[in-house]
């Protein structure tokens, strides 16, 4: 991690780029008053974004929940840690770099997943497999016509699918309307995911965190189920539930006074 050369300069974040355990070089981390919201502070001194903007939220919860896990990433000073340490962060860190001076721009790169959408690309075997796909996916594609007037192609197999112009459009409506956090959140989610409509039904609370990555999961899940358990998938899978909860209480707790 590279530290500021002073008060005004600030300390910044590790991030993607930087993988690999850092060094933890502070004692305190704590969420302070700043001006247009609240910042957090590693000893005194604010926190940077790679951009050089000052890490600043409008919430207070935010701010204390991203303090809370400076205060316990590495241990203590001295101790090793990750950008994975750092969720609440990095998901901050975006908003106010990349979706906060271009929200369009986050809007354009979420509608790139309709054509892809995972719930409308469905296996033709196994039995088992199709079975599951109908059962748990279904429901979720039935929500989104029911709620929002959406109705998805669906097709068998991996040949490419383009879902029609209204639709695309829908999705442009549904999107333009959502604010940065929501925005922010769902670049963490759909991706994960490779699911819209799941990222949809979490943001806007018809579907629980944990349940939307069930969901996600059928094709591992089931593919486990025939031939055994993989400790890589697994952990794959632990993943993406954690992805999605951890965009989830961001979003949750930017809402929070």
């Amino acid at each position: 991690m590279t530290q500021g050369n002073g008060m005004k300069e600030g300390v910044r974040p590790p991030t993607p780029q930087t993988q690999g355990r850092r060094k933890r070089f502070w004692v305190q981390a704590a969420a302070r008053p700043a001006e247009g919201g609240f910042s957090v502070a590693l000893d005194g001194r604010g926190i940077r974004l790679p951009g050089g903007t000052p890490l600043c939220v409008a919430s207070r919860a935010l701010a204390g929940a991203i303090a809370d896990e400076w205060a316990h990433a590495g241990g203590e000073k001295g101790g090793d840690f990750t950008p994975d340490d750092l969720p609440l962060t990095r998901i901050a860190g975006t908003m106010i770099e990349r979706v906060a001076p271009d929200p369009a721009a986050q809007v354009t790169a979420l509608l790139q997943y309709v054509d892809g959408e995972l719930l409308c690309y469905r296996a033709d075997h196994p039995a088992l497999l199709c079975e599951r796909q109908k059962a748990e996916w279904d429901p979720q594609l039935a929500w989104l016509h029911a709620r929002h007037g959406i109705d998805m192609a669906v097709t068998q197999g991996i040949m490419p699918l383009s879902q029609s112009p209204a639709v695309q459009a829908a999705w442009r409506g549904i999107l333009e309307k959502m604010d940065n956090p929501t925005l922010a959140a769902l670049g963490v989610m759909v991706p994960a995911m490779k699911s819209i409509v799941l990222g949809l039904a979490v943001v806007t609370g018809a579907l629980p965190p944990a349940k939307a990555a069930e969901v996600a999961s059928v094709d591992e899940r089931t593919q486990m189920d025939i031939w055994g358990r993989d400790d890589k998938q697994v952990e794959s899978l632990r993943l993406l539930a954690l992805e999605v909860t951890d965009a989830s209480r961001f979003l949750r707790l930017c809402h929070m006074t």
